[in-house]
C-alpha cells in the first residue's frame, strides 16, 4: 500500500512539474504572439504609409507620362 502511495505521489509531483511548465511555455507563447502581431501591425502601416506616398506621386505625374 505504501509503494502505491508513493507510485502516486511521485505521479503527482511530475504532473505539477509538467503543469508549471506547461503555464511557462504558454505564457512565452502568449508573448511571441503579442510580439509578433505588433510587428505586424507595424509592418502593415508603413505599407500603408508608402501606398499613400506611391500614390501621390503618381497623381503627380503628367497624364501622358501614366
Amino acid at each position: 500500500m505504501q509503494s502505491e502511495l508513493d507510485a502516486l505521489d511521485n505521479k503527482l509531483a511530475q504532473l505539477v512539474q509538467l503543469t508549471q511548465r506547461l503555464r511557462a511555455e504558454n505564457l512565452q507563447l502568449r508573448q511571441d504572439v503579442a510580439s509578433a502581431l505588433s510587428g505586424q501591425r507595424k509592418s502593415q502601416d508603413k505599407i500603408e504609409l508608402a501606398s499613400q506616398r506611391l500614390e501621390k506621386l503618381l497623381a503627380q505625374l503628367p497624364d501622358d507620362a501614366q
